[in-house]
């Protein structure tokens, strides 16, 4: 038996041996595939590839860009905004004001492409840039990914990055408004009250890679010394004091709870240290920019007393804020009938709109 184990494996062997001596005959489809393929020199060079420049085109000469890698860390997917361009952006010498919207999603879910109601996000945010803004819808990470401050860090990245690559997009960096709805509006008012805060500075920056290793190619030099300043802030049914939060004070939540697991709380509880830091509440001073704080009043999410208690502490600061509370309004301005969640989305963004456009408006 041993005997014939032995001479089965030398011809085995033998076979291998014999197969691997055997050239394939060429192929000329994979030849010529081959022949037009461009190489770089090193895999750093990689990255403007055929989707990179793909573009949308709206209404009014409005030009989408879906998919704008503004930046990369190690271990982490790669960080994208969508840009919705006005004509003429970047191209005639014409500086232009910055919106950044902000999605929601309990930290954890939701997209750029989407926000509470409306069927089509990005012709909304389309419309807007038609009116002479720069219009960045951006992603970040979610809480399964990274707690807090990741996602605050990632939303200053982008207002950074759009201000180092302004020049590419005829950006006015003293002119920027961060707006936001839900988990999305905590950011943008996390934001607005955090100019310049070094406990939401820029990571470090990624160790150099050899030639040979993968990277993703992503912002430009200078994004580190940009400012992270917005100079104006909406938030629809945003949250504004984690501590009072009710899944925050109910010691029974578990862990996977939304809030809980963004500011990383564990199964014996949460760190108030985190909960305050991560609180806009806790960070107004007089320094703070105009607000426009608009809720619902039967939210069942998000109690409309957020709001309220916001308001009150921006006004104490002397800080410009104005308000709003939808009657007969839920989170995402979802009512009873369909016609009033309609009335709500609609008189929202024209509010919206206009505050921006008083502050830091094209005209």
């Amino acid at each position: 038996m041993k005997r014939s184990v032995t001479a089965m494996s030398a011809i085995l062997c033998l076979s291998l041996s014999a197969l691997s001596a055997v050239s394939l005959p060429a192929h000329a489809g994979g030849a010529d595939i081959a022949a037009k393929a461009d190489i770089g020199a090193s895999v750093q060079q990689v990255g403007a590839d055929t989707f990179s420049t793909v573009t949308v085109p709206f209404p009014d000469g409005v030009i989408g860009l879906p998919d704008v890698v503004y930046k990369t860390i190690p271990g982490y997917r790669p960080l994208k905004l969508d840009l919705f361009l006005p004509p003429g952006a970047g191209q005639d010498g014409k500086l232009r004001p910055v919106i950044l919207y902000i999605h929601g999603g309990g930290w954890m879910a939701g997209g750029p492409r989407r926000s509470a109601a409306f069927q089509d996000w990005p012709k909304v945010l389309a419309a807007i840039a038609a009116q002479g803004y720069v219009v960045a819808s951006v992603g970040y990470r979610f809480s399964a990914e990274a707690p807090f401050p990741a996602a605050a860090k990632d939303v200053k990245s982008a207002i950074r990055w759009l201000r180092a690559n302004g020049s590419r997009f005829g950006v006015d960096p003293a002119r920027f408004a961060a707006w936001g709805q839900s988990a999305g509006g905590h950011l943008a008012a996390l934001v607005g009250a955090t100019c310049g805060d070094p406990a939401f500075a820029e990571d470090a920056p990624a160790p150099a890679r050899p030639a040979t290793v993968e990277t993703v190619p992503t912002g430009a030099g200078g994004t580190d010394q940009a400012s992270d300043c917005v100079q104006a802030v909406v938030s629809w049914f945003g949250i504004y004091d984690l501590s009072t939060m009710p899944s925050y004070l109910n010691k029974d939540a578990p862990p996977t709870d939304p809030m809980r697991r963004f500011l990383g709380c564990t199964t014996t509880g949460c760190d108030g240290d985190r909960a305050r830091l991560a609180s806009p509440l806790a960070h107004v001073d007089g320094k703070a920019p105009p607000f426009l704080l608009l809720h619902g009043r039967d939210d069942t999410v998000v109690p409309v007393a957020q709001q309220e208690r916001f308001a009150t502490a921006l006004a104490a600061a002397k800080v410009s804020v104005k308000t709003r509370i939808f009657d007969s309004a839920n989170h995402s301005w979802i009512a009873e009938k369909p016609e009033r969640t309609a009335e709500v989305s609609r008189q929202a963004l024209a509010d919206t709109i206009d505050f921006i456009g008083s502050i830091i408006g094209p005209r």
